[in-house]
């Protein structure tokens, strides 16, 4: 059997209005923006309001992916949500956005890749229209990681926001569309970067609140290490895959984490910034909706033409990484 060639249809992205600037974490923790610039490139980053959960972002997000679809909820098949910060730990945030849009047909499930969950979500759903199954996917990346930051930890807090990015996926012109993806794990290092508190091994207590035990953990120098391999490594992987070589991109959209990263990326892959998406100074790390969202600030800005290939990659807490190659 023959599949069908898969491609992004429409883009969306909701970020909050409220903008933490580093100059105001410097009242609330030892740091400096001169600092926070040098190390990770972050200028700003936006934060929830109280009431705001994930599958509000989302659910704003998908609106406008939708839209450029031009298609309605009620033509959805399919709803995967990458999210490690779901509303709650069930029913999954999917659901919760299913019944926000009125996608009353669509199966919807959650996807936890940690920074890479938006390539796993858009590998897991492709497949499901590639082999016919289904006619249109909604992927969404969504965070409200301002409700998981320690804001006493100064090696953490600067570095996390909020957004959300979606895209709606169904059938493309033959040529068109996802070419490969890579995807990968190494549970080994699940130590290094982790949310240990309110699951089954550490439920929540008055114990684990005391112990900080509900917020990111991350070993940094650990895990910069593995992502300036991985990046590079599972880009140059999916490309081969893909058949084409790292001369073969238009534009490269990696996961917003780091600006040391991203550049160490580009190296690798003997691009320069103009080939590359970069809004990490205005959002921070947006986990996975990071990927989503810089998609579809490229598209707002006319910076993908029909015929153009696009190579998105990331890494992430499990550890996880992943990448796609597609024909725009």
């Amino acid at each position: 059997m023959s599949l069908l060639p898969v491609g992004i249809i429409g883009t969306g992205k909701y970020v909050p209005d409220r903008v933490l600037t580093n100059r105001e974490l410097e009242q609330m923790v030892e740091t400096n923006d001169e600092w926070i610039v040098s190390r990770t490139g972050i200028r700003e980053r936006r934060i929830v309001s109280p009431e705001q959960a994930s599958s509000d972002l989302a659910y704003a997000a998908s609106l406008k992916a939708l839209e450029m679809a031009g298609i309605g909820p009620e033509q959805l098949d399919l709803i995967v949500v990458a999210t490690i910060t779901p509303d709650m730990a069930f029913p999954s945030t999917a659901c919760i956005l299913q019944d926000k849009l009125g996608a009353k047909k669509a199966a919807a499930f959650d996807l936890s890749a940690a920074c890479s969950g938006f390539i796993y979500g858009l590998a897991n759903a492709s497949n499901f229209i590639a082999m016919g199954t289904y006619k249109y996917a909604l992927v969404v990346g969504t965070e409200c990681l301002s409700k998981i930051t320690d804001y006493t930890d100064r090696n953490t807090c600067i570095l996390f926001g909020d957004g959300s990015g979606a895209v709606v996926l169904g059938v493309v012109p033959e040529g068109r569309g996802f070419k490969s993806f890579e995807l990968g794990a190494d549970g080994s290092g699940g130590e290094l970067l982790k949310v240990a508190g309110g699951g089954s091994r550490c439920p929540a207590s008055p114990q684990s609140l005391e112990t900080k035990q509900h917020f990111i953990y991350m070993a940094g120098s650990e895990v910069f290490k593995f992502a300036v391999r991985i990046m590079g490594n599972a880009a140059e992987e999916a490309l081969r895959k893909a058949g084409m070589t790292r001369k073969d991109i238009d534009l490269l959209i990696p996961h917003q984490a780091n600006i040391r990263i991203i550049q160490s990326a580009l190296n690798r892959l003997e691009l320069s910034e103009d080939k590359c998406v970069i809004n990490l100074d205005k959002y921070g790390n947006v986990s996975a909706a990071s990927i989503p969202i810089a998609l579809a600030e490229a598209v707002e800005a006319g910076r993908l033409q029909e015929g153009d290939r696009l190579v998105m990659v990331g890494f992430g807490g499990g550890l996880t990484w992943g990448a796609s190659v597609l024909v725009w």
